[in-house]
């Protein structure tokens, strides 16, 4: 993995953000054009938001773009563009918590800090055999007093932490783990318990929510209507086409009425839906439902709760950062269909 063949802090600062929720196969890519892009702290500080966004795009989870510019424009200000080599000014900038931080300080720089990112918290939540469930504060106390003192006692704090969380990616893996393999299964008490199937303890989750999503495909002289949403909350930043959540005893095409009425204050006609796209979030899913749209009627398109608004020619749209579902919804649009110009 490059991001293991490096000291370069914004390097490794760039591929720890990426990985969390991220499979590696999926980051490499992403990774490898972030940085030739902006090869220093410096340049993805001066960096335009769209652009960041843009490439972006396909990573998800957001805020973490968000954070990591944010981040970038701080160290530029605080910090003459020179990452922070201290634990509290690397933990206060946005988007970096504790693992984080000592993953990056000890990856660049040599440092002894404990590091406990998923993989870390299985593996040893199975060598204790620890029966509580790891998000709760006693078993988190817990396991950063187990790393910290393990981190003290190595020899060489980079491999020890680079080790550990090999260890749980490789061998000790949430499902089918290698324990005949296991060079630590001596020492393994779920091993022991034969419980290792059963750890770590996770609370049980809730039934996910399932929103129905409907929008607004509004054309006019060959461009199309989107809208781009405010950089706080879900997706902040990124640009849509306007709609919303289906309300109770509501049809989808009174959905797309009242939220173009409510978001862009102006009356539609809706006419046949032209796609129909699933997705899924880390909490909810939602299945969108988009619709051909005329507006009706000589109201002013006033976007009240987007920050920007734009008429935009199809083979234009991928120059903009869209969710997921609206980026399927695009490959939709740019097939045959006249009603569009």
């Amino acid at each position: 993995m490059p991001w293991r063949e490096t000291r370069d802090p914004y390097a490794i600062w760039l591929s720890e953000i990426m990985l969390q929720q991220t499979q590696v196969e999926t980051v490499r890519g992403y990774y490898d054009r972030f940085l030739a892009k902006w090869p220093t702290i410096a340049d993805l500080a001066a960096a335009d938001d769209g652009d960041v966004m843009k490439a972006w795009e396909g990573l998800g989870y957001y805020a973490r773009c968000r954070n990591l510019l944010a981040a970038a424009r701080t160290i530029v200000r605080e910090h003459g563009g020179e990452f922070p080599r201290e634990f509290d000014p690397v933990l206060a900038l946005p988007g970096i918590g504790r693992s984080t931080a000592g993953a990056i300080l000890t990856f660049a720089f040599g440092q002894r800090h404990p590091i406990l990112d998923g993989n870390v918290k299985r593996v040893f939540s199975r060598l204790l055999d620890i029966a509580e469930p790891v998000t709760s504060k006693a078993v988190d106390d817990r396991l950063w007093a187990v790393t910290a003192q393990l981190i003290g006692d190595a020899p060489d704090p980079w491999v020890h932490n680079q080790a550990v969380m090999e260890f749980g990616a490789r061998q000790c893996v949430p499902r089918e783990p290698k324990c005949l393999l296991c060079p630590l299964r001596t020492f393994c008490a779920a091993q022991a318990a034969g419980t290792v199937a059963e750890r770590p303890v996770k609370v049980k989750k809730p039934p996910v929510p399932h929103k129905q999503i409907a929008v607004a495909v509004i054309a006019n002289e060959g461009r199309l209507y989107v809208q781009q949403r405010p950089h706080e909350g879900l997706l902040g930043g990124l640009w849509e086409f306007p709609g919303g959540k289906q309300e109770d005893g509501e049809t989808l095409p009174e959905t797309v009425r009242r939220e173009c009425r409510e978001e862009l204050g102006i009356t539609v006609q809706v006419g046949r839906k032209i796609a129909e796209i699933r997705h899924a979030y880390s909490h909810f899913r939602i299945t969108m439902h988009a619709f051909l749209c005329v507006q009706v009627g000589d109201d002013l398109l006033i976007p009240h709760a987007a920050i920007d608004s734009r008429w935009v020619a199809r083979d234009q749209l991928d120059s903009l950062a869209f969710p997921k579902a609206n980026k399927d919804l695009i490959a939709v649009l740019m097939g045959d269909h006249p009603e569009l110009g």
